[in-house]
């Protein structure tokens, strides 16, 4: 009996565990998965929590639920891989051997990264919402804020879901001007980029949401530090920036565990093969989603593109075949601008977001760089489609893994 273990029962873990329990043989194959949480959340939800759109209910389950139970579930801490002896260290001393490996561990924050972030003030006027602690945290924050300057703010890059923090800024605005405060409340978008999309042609398109809402937008500034007893960030170029309600997204790094296995980059993000998802180091270890260095989004849509590639390349790798260099980076996000309406980017490695129709040419029925009440009602029917069809692996009528052309105007990116 040949062993594969999958680490991380996230997003990207749960769906490959619904998707190779059901093309391996069984009576040659196990199958484990290992994560340290019980809870299984739907993330993209965090962004909805602090302004009371989703409860807490809708966006946490049992993760044991979405797991084959032919699949041995392990709840423990990953202490360390040791890909020489093809062995997985766990919490409580247990050793697993493995004949295929794949990392699905994530990201996760890490505010200690960066000076006066962390610490006893965190739950009082500096919260982040891609926890969900954070996000419930600043749900009952906002309750009861009567105003003053609230300040969201990005790290560094890559971060999770990287149009969340804009899309905070825009849902804020709604929030506050249902709440009759919106005069009182000066919201400021700052990032380390150069504009308020992580790519250029969005940015170009879309400005005009931050100045329609009267968003302002400090560009370029790189955190030094948190001055959090005068209520300022402040970066390397001693530029400040005062707030009275900090929303930040801290760095995000892969799993600690990465690092003690010698197998990551600066961030703990594994080195792996941009077309396989087969690792750079490690023939038999594969990665997934977030915990990769992939130069593509970290979101659900991304992992749910791989591992329907990364699926078919285990096999051949099982089988001896050439693996197959097919993911092309595909990424398409649903942005939320607030007041009922969302927008939808589509791209991959070498295209900017396009222009066009999705899921079909011509006919839509979501527009693509355009702001539309029928993207945001494609934004919220996402989580039923989450809970009920992408991590159980059931097949996505219409969605394919690389990214058509059909119906849309291309640039490519240079």
């Amino acid at each position: 009996m040949k062993n594969l273990v999958i680490l991380g029962a996230g997003t990207s873990g749960t769906i490959m565990a619904n998707h190779l329990y059901n093309q391996l043989p069984k009576k040659s194959w196990s199958i484990t998965i290992v994560d340290q949480y019980k809870t299984h959340y739907y993330q993209p939800g965090f962004l909805f929590l602090p302004f009371d759109i989703y409860t807490t209910k809708q966006v946490k389950k049992n993760g044991k639920k979405f797991i084959p139970k032919g699949v041995d579930y392990l709840q423990q801490r990953i202490e360390q891989i040791i890909p020489e002896k093809q062995t997985v260290l766990l919490e409580q001393g247990d050793k697993l051997s493995y004949d295929i490996l794949i990392i699905a561990t994530g990201t996760k924050i890490a505010p200690e990264e960066v000076e006066g972030m962390a610490g006893p003030m965190w739950y009082k006027n500096i919260f982040d919402f891609y926890t969900y602690e954070g996000a419930k945290a600043l749900r009952d924050k906002l309750r009861k804020w009567e105003g003053g300057k609230l300040v969201v703010h990005i790290t560094e890059m890559p971060i999770k879901c990287p149009v969340a923090p804009l899309e905070f800024a825009f849902l804020a605005d709604s929030y506050f001007k249902n709440k009759g405060i919106r005069d009182k409340v000066e919201i400021t978008f700052v990032t380390p980029l150069g504009g308020a999309f992580t790519k250029p042609k969005a940015t170009k398109a879309l400005h005009y949401l931050l100045e329609e809402k009267g968003i302002n937008e400090v560009t370029d500034f790189n955190i030094e530090r948190v001055d959090y007893k005068n209520n300022k960030i402040i970066d390397y170029a001693d530029t400040a920036v005062a707030y009275d309600l900090l929303v930040t997204v801290p760095t995000n790094m892969g799993d600690a565990f990465i690092e003690r296995s010698g197998m990551g980059d600066d961030l703990n993000f594994v080195p792996t093969d941009k077309a396989t998802l087969q690792t750079r180091a490690h023939k038999n270890i594969f990665a997934i989603g977030d915990a990769t260095n992939l130069p593509t989004s970290k979101a659900g849509s991304v992992a749910h593109f791989e591992a329907e590639i990364l699926t078919e390349n285990i096999l051949r790798y099982i089988d001896g075949k050439p693996l197959k260099a097919e993911f092309d980076g595909h990424a398409n996000c649903f942005v939320e601008t607030g007041n009922g309406k969302a927008l939808l980017i589509d791209f991959n490695y070498t295209h900017e977001p396009v222009e066009g129709t999705f899921p079909f040419p011509g006919v839509g029925p979501l527009q693509l760089l355009k702001e539309s009440r029928t993207n945001h009602m494609g934004k919220m029917a996402f989580r039923w489609v989450y809970w009920n069809m992408l991590i159980k692996g059931v097949h996505i009528p219409f969605i394919s893994a690389k990214m058509s052309k059909k119906g849309k105007r291309f640039e490519e990116v240079r």
